[in-house]
């Protein structure tokens, strides 16, 4: 039975049922295999190019910490919540306490905002490596990097924490059950009873304030950057640094094109299903981290030269391995 507070005539739920796809009701067990094999695809493609930039010595830069940082967020927003929605659809338990839900609800957010933030730091790191490249080693040093990428941190905490907070404080008496596959946030509010237009205003403020003053930012980078790129003299060195710039900005466009989209669809379409809402849920959360290691593994020179050879050793090892059983097999004793 789902837990509740009773205080004098307050009444409020203290766990939640989850109910990712309520449409398909008991056929939800046939959303394991799909979603479960994407998840072993997002986890591995992220962590292949990881182990790429941290084995590679030659790679040890700060554009590729940061794509592997942003890769590795990938593979934490992915890891809360795919697990336990599949644990959910094959094993029917699916219920969580408030608290937890509100912690689901504040890792998924923040790692949403930082995902963007990381994006602002690698504007600032190519606006730097090509307006001023002579000077880029002695500006952008390690101990710099390390303090954006903890102020990246600290600003999602300040923009996620009164949203969590603030949801922290309703009441929610209209039902136990949430119409999603994770703790997201107007789900829950929902189930809310009482007034909520702050908690409304403050995410919506929010969330609109963050993405303006990110494309501003962004866009201004970029531009500047563009800029200066076509008027290197050199060809080779243009060239790369737009095929660079290029990688950026489609992960720059993957990320905030699927936020958006699923915003305003949200917004908009009040008649579409919960199931279509919660599919476009999945969309927003897991197209970034399906589609960023393919990005930045096929485009990035450097990384794709190395994931070559990568491939190419495990395929003679592989052959090796191969031929050695089929000459074990073939002199075997009389």
């Amino acid at each position: 039975m789902s837990g509740w507070n009773n205080g004098s005539s307050n009444v409020s739920y203290t766990s939640f049922l989850l109910v990712g796809f309520p449409g398909l009701h008991e056929s939800r067990a046939l959303l394991v295999l799909p979603f479960l094999s994407l998840y072993l695809v997002i986890i591995s493609a992220n962590a292949l190019v990881i182990h790429t930039v941290a084995a590679q010595r030659s790679l040890h830069q700060p554009m590729y910490a940061l794509i592997a940082l942003l890769l590795a967020v990938n593979i934490c927003a992915a890891t809360t919540v795919v697990p336990a929605m599949l644990f959910s659809f094959s094993t029917r338990f699916n219920r969580i306490s408030l608290a937890r839900c509100l912690v689901q609800m504040f890792c998924i957010y923040f790692l949403i905002v930082f995902d963007c933030n990381i994006l602002l730091v690698m504007a600032l790191d190519r606006y730097v490596a090509i307006c001023y490249p002579l000077r880029y080693p002695e500006i952008i040093t390690a101990p710099l990097l390390a303090g954006l990428v903890g102020a990246a941190a600290a600003r999602s905490t300040c923009i996620v924490a009164p949203v969590v907070g603030l949801a922290s404080r309703v009441r929610f008496c209209r039902s136990d059950v949430i119409q999603h596959f994770a703790c997201e946030h107007m789900a829950l509010m929902k189930l809310s009873c009482g007034d909520i237009s702050l908690n409304k205003t403050v995410g919506l403020t929010v969330r609109v304030f963050n993405r303006v003053l990110d494309m501003l930012l962004l866009g201004a980078s970029y531009s500047r950057i563009i800029h200066a790129a076509f008027r290197i003299s050199s060809g080779g060195a243009r060239s790369k640094a737009l095929n660079t710039c290029g990688s950026h900005l489609l992960v720059i466009f993957t990320v905030y094109s699927s936020t958006m989209s699923s915003s305003i669809v949200y917004r908009v379409a009040r008649t579409a299903s919960q199931d279509v809402h919660n599919l476009l849920s999945a969309f927003y959360l897991l197209l970034p981290c399906l589609v960023n290691p393919f990005i930045y593994g096929a485009r990035t020179k450097e990384i794709r030269q190395h994931l070559g050879t990568l491939f190419q050793k495990v395929r003679l090892q592989t052959s090796s391995e191969k031929a050695q059983a089929l000459t074990s097999h073939k002199v075997s004793p009389a």
